[in-house]
């Protein structure tokens, strides 16, 4: 039995819609997006991890700052490791909370002497720069009557350089005075010629001249004893290298 191919439907697939020349196409837009911080605070520095204890410390810091009630997040504090507080201290001082800051240095400054000058630097900069020049004069009267911290000559000369550059007068002369308390200039501690340089400086731009002269006469007095001592020793090692020379010929 034959089937007429006549009898088979045709089947048609819909065409797709043709694209005219005149027809519009949607454009689409992108845009920037740019991720930072919200503020103009700097990033945190390469290498520097804060620890759980340290990241709750802050926080708690800022929470009773907020409520008026800093003093109670003091024994907490007391409970950090030394690298820990440093570390605490250096992140409210990248976020400028000057305030908190100096507090966490005193809670430092009690629990692990001696004193860190660089760190004190660091927080007389942070200070100057957030218009909170008075609070200097008070942080370098608290380091008053403390021994010890005072002889690295570096990190000094960096503190007072952080003094003068805030133009605190009445600092620059506690720092003098703590420095001549100390034994500065003496046989204990010799003057150091870069920090004298600074200290003259800075007391003679303040207005101090006569303290200005006191650290310069200090400092040549100190340079004039120290040359008899050196030729002493360098005639010494010459005598001994010439008397060697005629043992062995």
């Amino acid at each position: 039995m034959s089937i007429s191919l006549s009898f088979i439907p045709s089947l048609t697939l819909p065409q797709p819609p043709s694209l005219s020349r005149n027809a519009t196409v949607p454009r689409r837009w992108f845009s920037s997006i740019r991720c930072g911080p919200r503020d103009n605070r700097g990033p945190l520095l390469k290498g520097r991890i804060l620890s759980s204890e340290a990241i709750q410390s802050i926080q708690s810091l800022k929470r009773a700052h907020r409520t008026g009630s800093l003093s109670l997040s003091l024994p907490p504090l007391r409970r950090l490791l030394k690298a820990d507080l440093l570390a605490v201290v250096r992140e409210l001082l990248r976020q400028d909370h000057c305030t908190l800051a100096v507090h966490v240095l005193s809670t430092l400054r009690s629990e692990y002497p001696p004193l860190d000058l660089t760190l004190y630097a660091d927080v007389v900069n942070a200070l100057a720069r957030n218009g909170e020049r008075e609070e200097i004069d008070r942080l370098i009267g608290e380091m008053e009557g403390i021994e010890g911290g005072y002889e690295k000559d570096k990190a000094l000369a960096k503190l007072i350089r952080a003094v003068m550059g805030a133009e605190r007068r009445e600092a620059a002369v506690r720092i003098y005075g703590m420095m001549r308390e100390g034994g500065w200039g003496s046989e204990s501690w010799e003057a150091d010629e870069y920090v004298a340089e600074v200290l003259s400086k800075g007391l003679r731009r303040l207005g101090e001249e006569e303290l200005a002269a006191q650290v310069a006469s200090t400092q040549r007095s100190c340079c004039h004893s120290e040359k008899p001592i050196q030729k002493h020793l360098y005639w010494g090692k010459f005598i001994s290298v010439i008397s060697l020379i005629k043992r062995e010929l």
